[in-house]
């Protein structure tokens, strides 16, 4: 019965393109030619002439329709050529048909080409950039900037654990903060939502971050969120890169000392705040009590404060061996370190007068 139906549908092809050429001669060839060429040809010098244009194809949309749709956009010359093309394409042994969604196609392409696209799907991709060091809360305001979803959505997401998918994600997190890797993405778009988000970030830590802990696991007696956690320390207290490992020793050193971490952006996370060179944390902002203040509680906040990056990560595994117990920022992206709290105390003035003198 199928091959019945095949060879019907060849009978009406090659009963319809004669018809359509009008002749069977070299001027029908000519309009076929014609037809199913770009209606803008790559070597023009016109500034417009090579823009993509963005074309929407709903679900259910027919492929005389789509036809229509490309030529009154000026993607393709003829409406009737994609339609005998379209018969072509169901003679042929390929399987599926025309997909919907958002797509961008280029008017200095040939017909064949664009009915390629659509009909394998090739949907336009959007590109979005998470820097080493943003928090939930910074992802989801860009997000929301970017016009995707509200803020408060993809918050609602990440606060849900997808335990089953990801078996090595640690129990009872509250949230997934740090474990969105930060990276560039691409997604179609028209499947852009918070989940699908969050599962790209998270399928990136799988296969970047993950193996770092699972190789260093033997040397280290972190857990895997005591590991991240201390990584996006690391990350929101390192400015230069090769003071991570440093910094990360630092903490190290206090933490088996038994003294707290004393880390400002614990606070800051914990307050919602950040500060800058000419707005620091007040006296009263550190002492402020909070589940992340790490100068009032010991130990490592509850979870991780911010998504940390590869070095990060790495730095958080394998610290530097040393006996500075102390940091202190110098506004130019280093920090002075000192073994005693006398040193950091002298070294946190002489920086603050040295500011001051800036400012004056």
């Amino acid at each position: 019965m199928k091959a019945v139906q095949k060879i019907s549908n060849w009978f009406y092809f090659l009963m319809l393109l004669p018809l359509t050429l009008g002749i069977c001669g070299w001027q029908g060839w000519a309009w076929w030619s014609w037809a199913q060429s770009p209606p803008v040809l790559a070597q023009s010098t016109t500034p417009d002439a090579a823009t993509d244009i963005q074309i929407q194809i709903p679900t259910g949309t027919g492929a005389q329709q789509i036809g229509h749709d490309l030529q009154a956009a000026g993607v393709i010359r003829s409406a009737h050529a994609w339609r005998l093309w379209t018969y072509w394409l169901s003679l042929s042994d390929r399987e599926g048909g025309y997909k919907a969604g958002t797509y961008k196609l280029s008017p200095t392409q040939p017909l064949s080409v664009i009915a390629d696209k659509i009909w394998a799907g090739e949907v336009m991709q959007l590109s979005f950039t998470i820097p080493e060091g943003w928090s939930l809360q910074q992802m989801a305001t860009y997000f929301e900037s970017l016009g995707y979803f509200k803020a408060q959505d993809f918050i609602t997401a990440a606060s849900q654990i997808p335990q089953a998918q990801f078996p090595w994600l640690p129990t009872d997190l509250p949230h997934l903060e740090g474990y969105l890797y930060p990276d560039t993405y691409q997604l179609p778009s028209d499947r852009v939502t918070p989940q699908q988000i969050i599962q790209q970030m998270l399928k990136r830590f799988e296969q970047v971050g993950l193996p770092i802990y699972q190789q260093g696991q033997q040397q280290t007696r972190l857990t895997l969120d005591q590991w991240v956690t201390l990584a996006s320390l690391v990350e929101k207290e390192a400015v230069v890169p090769q003071e991570r490992p440093l910094i990360a020793g630092v903490f190290a050193a206090r933490l088996n000392r038994g003294m707290k971490l004393e880390s400002d952006p614990t606070v800051e996370y914990g307050l919602g705040f950040r500060q800058t060179a000419d707005q620091p944390l007040t006296y009263d902002q550190v002492k402020t009590p909070s589940p992340y203040n790490t100068y009032v509680n010991p130990g490592l906040p509850p979870t991780p404060i911010a998504s940390p990056g590869v070095e990060s990560l790495k730095a958080a595994l394998y610290p530097e061996n040393t006996d500075y117990l102390f940091f202190v920022a110098r506004y130019d992206g280093t920090h002075f370190f000192s073994k005693t709290i006398e040193a950091h105390e002298a070294a946190r003035d002489a920086i603050r007068k040295q500011r001051e003198a800036q400012k004056r």
